[in-house]
């Protein structure tokens, strides 16, 4: 069983009080009853959350705008879960999605996870959303330094020369230095 998946099922089983319909839901191979779970009115948070975690590491796409709303919610376990299941979707708009929500500054405080799932999906929007995402976050006492070191890193990761202006400014910041000059090393160097 997927990591992601055992620590979903236990989180949601204490959550749903281990009725039967979240029983049901965990046992059923049925893609049509879980994206049914999304559809149907008065359905409980930890069912759709559920029913759409599943779908989405089976691929099926009509997981996908359950998993972006999920991704955008204000409990972090629940946002990490909907991650790693866009990252097995395979859908071509997650990329844009992730990068919306990293870049959105009214969201900011939820960015961390859509930051990470842009470096894991290396996606042509991830560079230009974490660049933009770390700039805003280098403003005087700004309170998300952990959006803006998962910036860093992910930019580091992701060795793309379009980082080298922003790390560099990043190296002024004593909180995000040593993660900079980690990251900035692992850019290659202009010729």
């Amino acid at each position: 069983m997927d990591e992601e998946l055992r620590s979903l099922t236990e989180r949601l089983r204490q959550e749903s009080g281990a009725s039967p319909v979240f029983e049901r839901l965990v046992a059923t191979d049925d893609l049509d009853a879980l994206a049914a779970v999304l559809t149907e009115p008065g359905q409980p948070l930890w069912a759709r959350e559920l029913a759409a975690f599943r779908l989405g590491l089976a691929g099926d796409r009509r997981a996908f705008e359950s998993l972006v709303l999920l991704l955008n919610h204000r409990d972090p376990p629940r946002c990490a879960c909907a991650a790693h299941a866009l990252a097995r979707l395979g859908d071509p708009r997650t990329a844009r999605a992730a990068a919306a929500l990293a870049t959105n500054e009214l969201r900011v405080a939820y960015a961390l996870h859509p930051v990470r799932l842009l470096v894991d999906l290396r996606a042509p929007e991830a560079v230009p959303a974490l660049i933009t995402t770390l700039q805003r976050r280098l403003r005087p006492h700004d309170p998300y330094r952990r959006v803006a070191l998962a910036c860093v890193d992910g930019l580091g990761r992701l060795g793309d020369a379009r980082a080298r202006p922003v790390l560099n400014e990043a190296l002024a910041h004593p909180v995000l230095a040593e993660a900079a000059v980690r990251a900035l090393g692992r850019i290659p160097k202009q010729r």
